[in-house]
């Protein structure tokens, strides 16, 4: 009797087990995983916190709407922690380990440098949402990010054009974008009949928070009136050169600061009444007064306040350019995988091509060079932190090789 119970009570449990692995396997089936990879700690969080935040914004809209493909998206979030080797290492664990499908990250150019041949040896799928210098081009890599084209050189037009400046100093971190960038844009000055003489360039170092000297040299820089900062400095160094340049009075009428790294989001922690006047480019701003924007700042706020993701900010939230270009990444390679009608990363970078997403910051049109036709906006900052938009440019293709290409 007991031997029979034994053999009953055994074959229950393999049923159970059975059962429990059937399951798991059906809820694999049921869902895809999708990498989120960013820096949610170290210099670079105070931009990059937010580009998850909006991606498992985006996933829940999906998976609200049936997912795609019929399955649900299982976000698989690491923090690339503003070390640019250990983004290799964790872009090896999503494609490997995890196997994602597809991956949305990075925010500077050395960690995108970082991931790109892991990436490559994998032929895995990476979408990369932030300006750049260009002068790259992957097949697994899609660029919804602004190229120089569709906001240096733009805003390098409106300082030359609107605002009359003759000089121009350039001040970036001290890493491959900030430093290319400057380079294509030296050259463009040159063609736009700039001397050397009137340009100056000056690095300084990821975290950098001494920025007194410097101020002081674009002080009198700026002395003659008629001088500009092209400033590509990135991540939490923008809050001491800030400061340091509303303590020194540098106001935007004395010399404007067109910044290329600073959005919404950064100006959180910023003194913005003392930063009117200075100016950004990017290819979307809060501001922009249309229901497609309203919807979408709409929709995120409310699914802010009900969000449970541990740690989440939840006041004083913004949207930014580089947070649409993660939207939009989403839903473009929601497209392009729904007309492959699959997750298979060659047959999703054809479908790609062409594919087209009406989004916040308007049509957004992939290229056959991996980049995005988008408009790009030079706004002006305003004391609440938000830009007033001063001037539009509609539909620019993005071109990431422009150096030498100026005469």
């Amino acid at each position: 009797m007991l031997k029979k119970l034994s053999q009953t009570l055994a074959a229950g449990a393999l049923a159970l087990g059975a059962l429990s692995a059937t399951a798991t396997r059906i809820q694999a089936q049921d869902t895809v995983k999708v990498g989120v990879l960013h820096s949610l700690s170290g210099t670079m969080a105070i931009s990059e916190t937010s580009l998850r935040d909006i991606l498992l914004f985006t996933f829940d809209e999906i998976n609200a709407k049936g997912g795609v493909l019929g399955k649900k998206i299982e976000p698989v979030v690491v923090d690339g922690a503003s070390n640019w080797p250990l983004f290799a290492e964790k872009a090896k664990q999503l494609l490997e380990q995890d196997k994602v499908a597809v991956t949305f990250g990075c925010w500077t150019s050395v960690s995108r440098k970082s991931v790109l041949p892991v990436y490559e040896q994998n032929n895995g799928l990476l979408f990369y949402p932030v300006q750049y210098e260009g002068e790259e081009l992957s097949k697994n890599i899609f660029y919804t990010a602004e190229a120089v084209n569709q906001q240096a050189t733009p805003g390098v037009d409106y300082l030359l054009g609107e605002l009359e400046r003759k000089k121009f100093y350039l001040l970036g971190s001290d890493y491959v974008y900030p430093r290319t960038t400057n380079l294509v844009l030296k050259e463009y000055l040159a063609s736009k009949g700039v001397p050397a003489a009137n340009i100056r360039e000056v690095y300084t170092p990821f975290g950098h928070t001494d920025y007194q000297q410097i101020v002081a040299e674009i002080k009198q820089f700026a002395a003659t009136g008629d001088a500009c900062v092209v400033s590509t400095l990135n991540g939490d160094t923008n809050v001491p050169f800030f400061r340091e340049l509303a303590n020194a009075g540098i106001k935007s009428e004395d010399c404007p600061v067109m910044s290329f790294s600073v959005s919404e989001d950064e100006f959180r922690g910023l003194p913005t009444k003392d930063l009117v006047g200075h100016l950004g480019a990017w290819s979307y701003f809060m501001s922009i007064d249309t229901p497609a924007n309203d919807k979408f700042k709409k929709d995120f706020f409310a699914w802010l306040e009900k969000s449970t993701v541990p740690g989440i900010e939840k006041k004083g939230r913004v949207t930014n350019s580089p947070m649409v270009l993660s939207y939009i990444g989403v839903y473009l390679w929601k497209a392009a995988v729904e007309k492959a009608g699959s997750f298979e990363v060659d047959k999703v970078r054809e479908a790609l091509y062409g594919a087209t997403f009406a989004g916040p910051g308007g049509q957004y049109t992939v290229q056959k060079n991996h980049h995005v036709t988008k408009n790009v906006y030079i706004g002006e900052t305003l004391a609440d932190g938000q830009f007033k938009i001063l001037k539009a440019y509609e539909n620019v293709y993005g071109e990431p090789f422009l150096k030498g290409t100026f005469k």
